[in-house]
Order: C-alpha cells, then sequence, then structure tokens
C-alpha cells in the first residue's frame, strides 16, 4: 500500500496543486514515485471542478513543471482515513483542519508545509504560503520558491517514513 500525502489549501487552485507538482517531481527524482500517491484538496467549494489557476500553471511551466488534469476538489472529513499525511498551506488551513479532525489519529497527520523548510523560522510569514490569488504574477512565483523549499524537507521526512514502514 502507498503513502498517501494530500496537500490543502483554501480553494485548490492555486496554493495546494502547486505544493502536489513540485511534491510529485521530487518523488519522481527520488525514485519514490510508485510509492507515495499525492493528491490536493481545498477546504472550500467555490472551485470544484476548476482546473488550476492560469497564473500558477504558469510559473509551474516557467520551470519546467509538466501540466497534469486537475480538478479542485474539496477536503472532507472522511478523507483523513485515505491519507498518511494532511500538509496545510497556512495557519488558517491547519486550524480548520484540526478542528475538521475528528480523532486524535487524524489530528495527528495534520502539518503545516513550511514546518518542513528550516529557513521559515527567519521568514515575516512564518509557516504559511501566502495565497497569491488577488496579486500578481509575483506572487505566484513566490509561492513557487516557499513550496520547493519545504517540498525537500518533506521528501526528507517521507523517505524516512517509508524506510521504517515500508510495507505501510
Amino acid at each position: 500500500m502507498a503513502y498517501r500525502v494530500c496537500f490543502v489549501c483554501s480553494g485548490n487552485i492555486c496554493r495546494s496543486p502547486t505544493a502536489e507538482a513540485v511534491f510529485r517531481r521530487r518523488l519522481a527524482e527520488a525514485g519514490l514515485a510508485g510509492e507515495v500517491e499525492v493528491d490536493s484538496a481545498g477546504l472550500g467549494d467555490w472551485h470544484v471542478g476548476e482546473d488550476v489557476d492560469d497564473r500558477s500553471a504558469a510559473a509551474l511551466r516557467a520551470r519546467g513543471y509538466p501540466a497534469w488534469t486537475h480538478a479542485a476538489k474539496q477536503f472532507r472529513p472522511a478523507d483523513f482515513e485515505d491519507r498518511d499525511l494532511v500538509v496545510a498551506l497556512d495557519a488558517g488551513h491547519e486550524r480548520a483542519l484540526r478542528a475538521m479532525a475528528e480523532t486524535a489519529a487524524d489530528r495527528a497527520k495534520i502539518r503545516m508545509l513550511r514546518s518542513y523548510d528550516p529557513a521559515a523560522a527567519d521568514d515575516a510569514d512564518g509557516l504559511d504560503v501566502p495565497d497569491p490569488y488577488y496579486g500578481g504574477e509575483r506572487g505566484f512565483e513566490h509561492v513557487l520558491d516557499l513550496v520547493e523549499a519545504a517540498c525537500a524537507g518533506l521528501l526528507a521526512e517521507v523517505e524516512a517514513e517509508l524506510w521504517i514502514h515500508p510495507n505501510g
């Protein structure tokens, strides 16, 4: 059984699909694509079924990430059961996920993405990946910078988890 990671943001069209794309690439580069399932979701339902925001897609393409078929979906309490790790993109998402979690086991699965980036402690944004939706293109590039930095540490943790529990 594969290890399962879900990235969660507000609407599942900017930050969480960016994290999904970056982490998929990291897994492929590490030879772990078949060992880990990755998806993303939003807390709200206002973008359900929509593709990745064009500005997020452009930032990803500019750095060589391949396009993929994406349909935004909403994270529900039952989704904790099917995930080993639920990764929040900002503190508001983390609070909402913790409120949604019905058990201690569900709450133990929740982490902040930037908690995997040692440089985050010195950043004005703290552990948040700021929402670029209402800003310009630079905001989407900044999100990608933060996500790429954090995904390196996330990969190390997932690799360790796979090594400790090789068959789930």
